[in-house]
């Protein structure tokens, strides 16, 4: 997932800081409602700790009804390419079959690129607009991180 929309107007702080926009607010707990209405609950959530990160992961934890205190925060996810998401993958994987992340652009794009053996549709030249959740599944195995061994379930965006 990535987070949801952002406040550019705050003052002061840098981008890690930047909290969520009103509609950032309304989108993540949408999402996370939706998640749970699809039975889609992560064992693990994984979770960037800039501001506008760590809000949606908690409103979504919260739809969830996902303990917060187990969301796990990962620096590495800040601003990561996707070699750095895929070693937070693999580090994650060997516990878990439902794993989220919450994260940021460009590297989540790149992520779903690499990972689906589907071609994922495009939304303003954007694959994981602000709040969308992409579906990735590996069949009857555990989560892998070579390239295309994914499929993509689904794609969804809030609007």
């Amino acid at each position: 997932m990535r987070h949801a929309k952002s406040d550019w107007n705050e003052p002061g702080g840098g981008d890690f800081d930047r909290p969520l926009a009103k509609r950032g607010r309304k989108d993540a707990p949408h999402m996370g409602a939706w998640l749970r209405k699809k039975g889609l609950i992560p064992e693990r959530l994984l979770a960037s700790p800039a501001r506008r990160a760590k809000e949606t992961a908690s409103l979504v934890a919260e739809e969830l009804e996902f303990d917060e205190g187990r969301i796990e925060w990962e620096e590495r996810i800040y601003d990561a390419s996707v070699e750095v998401l895929l070693k937070v993958i693999e580090g994650a994987a060997m516990e878990t079959s439902c794993l989220m992340l919450i994260g940021h652009n460009p590297g989540l794009d790149d992520l779903l690129e690499f990972l689906s053996q589907d071609k994922p549709q495009y939304e303003d030249d954007k694959l994981m607009t602000t709040a969308a959740i992409a579906v990735l599944s590996y069949g009857e195995g555990p989560i892998q991180t070579a390239a295309k061994s994914a499929r993509l379930e689904l794609l969804i965006r809030p609007r």
